[in-house]
């Protein structure tokens, strides 16, 4: 049976209890993929992950958990994630997903040098964008929605980079033709984005970051979303 499966590696933040949906449902609505035809596993929660040859496709989710902390659950996902890249199942990663998909397939990540980036930030796509097949559905240069403190800092072997942001060289990649990562968040909106903002107050005000300034640069990234979307076209035609 043809199935989508979401690897949920975490929860959204606290304060988004009241609204509506998590991860998994802002995936699933984005790539306009009934969620009741995806099997989500929960890996921190210790669900176990299905044989790689009885998915079609592969989104793994963002999450608050960092790659470095190497809990039992990352280094098991991580080992999946190499079979499953290897046997050319699609997958695609976001924020957190795409960290530990760079890692698993041999990438270094670690603390963002230039600290933490959230909020909505412009990303610039290489050239090499405009021939991916999920990439070349974005324009040049779009806004997109960010939540994050640590980063790909080495891409792993074979990769190639697609996309940048003032703050992170690394905000897109692709490798073996079936994989991608992004570091920005194409399922979350400028209702959601606020509360990541708000999430990281206090780091942000360490690392001398004004938080209203951020806040008030938070809007609509409709170019953005386009990504999920045609990630769960892509999938459809190669059933």
């Amino acid at each position: 049976m043809d199935t989508l499966l979401i690897i949920k590696t975490g929860t959204k933040v606290d304060s988004l209890q009241d609204f509506p949906g998590d991860y998994e449902d802002w995936i699933a609505d984005g790539m306009d993929w009934p969620l009741a035809q995806a099997k989500v596993v929960d890996v921190p929660a210790g669900d176990p992950l299905p044989a790689p040859d009885d998915i079609t496709g592969v989104v793994i989710t963002g999450s608050g958990a960092m790659v470095t902390e190497a809990d039992p659950w990352i280094r098991q996902t991580a080992d999946w994630l190499t079979q499953a890249v290897s046997a050319r199942v699609p997958t695609l990663g976001i924020c957190f997903g795409h960290q530990i998909l760079a890692h698993a397939l041999g990438g270094r990540v670690d603390w963002n040098p230039r600290g933490i980036e959230v909020g909505t930030v412009e990303i610039r796509l290489r050239a090499e964008a405009a021939e991916d097949p999920l990439f070349s559905v974005l324009p040049g240069r779009f806004y997109g929605q960010v939540s994050h403190s640590q980063s790909v800092l080495t891409l792993p072997p074979g990769a190639m980079a697609l996309g940048e942001s003032d703050m992170e060289p690394h905000q897109g990649f692709v490798v073996n033709g079936c994989a991608w990562g992004l570091q920005f968040h194409p399922e979350f909106d400028e209702r959601i984005t606020p509360h990541y903002v708000m999430h990281y107050r206090d780091r942000l005000a360490e690392q001398g970051r004004q938080i209203d300034g951020l806040l008030a640069n938070v809007r609509p990234t409709p170019e953005s979303s386009r990504v999920l979307r045609r990630f769960g076209e892509w999938l459809r035609s190669s059933r």
